[in-house]
């Protein structure tokens, strides 16, 4: 794997089979799924090319390049010992959102805690992590950044970190006219979104030289 992120990635259940459906892929087991034709939306593959290369997930740590001699029983034992101390997040539940052009589940009432957990893991995977080169920094367009997401690229290796974090989970491209597709994927999904939303577990994913990611382990948030 050419890069590692720690995700969430639902349970095996109604709603991440229809997430997987949806987007076109099984993380787990890398395999294309066929997609479902909702009214309003032709083609969903067309729409679906960024999220389906990540899978179903949400970002706690975003992807990064590991640092020389980093062998894969340290970072497993590392996400592991992180998930044994830190406690489940409990949101009242899942909405579909408009999040800068994009369409996006995102949780309700639970932002003070989500802010703690991905500092946390942040905070315990940075020395995971290889200091970024110039071609990655350029990918993050920091002329379009505030400073203190400037500040954060350069110290956690991203900008949307720490009080800057908004964890969502990705269901589209940017879209030209998102509300209609808001509004197919609202009534799609809405019969498995879970009430409460609990996010209970690590995953680490990694990034394939195709550049797809996989889930590797899950590890369950016990502290």
């Amino acid at each position: 794997m050419q890069r590692y992120a720690v995700y969430f990635a639902p349970r095996a259940g109604a709603f991440a089979t229809l997430a997987n459906a949806w987007l076109g892929r099984d993380p787990v087991t890398g395999s294309d799924l066929p997609q479902p034709v909702l009214p309003g939306i032709a083609d969903p593959r067309a729409i679906t090319t960024e999220p389906r290369r990540y899978g179903f997930h949400g970002t706690i740590r975003a992807p990064f390049r590991p640092v020389d001699g980093l062998d894969g029983p340290q970072l497993r034992g590392r996400v592991a010992g992180l998930a044994a101390r830190l406690a489940p997040v409990v949101c009242e539940g899942l909405r579909v959102e408009i999040l800068h052009g994009f369409l996006a589940l995102t949780p309700l009432g639970c932002e003070a805690a989500l802010l703690e957990l991905g500092a946390k893991v942040v905070e315990g995977t940075d020395d995971l992590r290889a200091l970024l080169n110039e071609a990655e920094i350029a990918r993050r367009r920091p002329e379009r950044l505030s400073p203190r997401q400037r500040e954060l690229l350069h110290r956690w290796g991203y900008p949307f970190v720490m009080e800057e974090f908004r964890f969502h989970l990705t269901l589209t491209d940017r879209l030209g006219a998102p509300e209609p597709i808001r509004k197919a994927l609202a009534a799609f999904f809405g019969p498995v979104l879970p009430q409460p939303f609990v996010i209970e577990d690590l995953c680490l994913f990694g990034e394939d030289s195709s550049g797809r990611f996989h889930l590797l382990h899950r590890y369950p948030l016990a502290g």
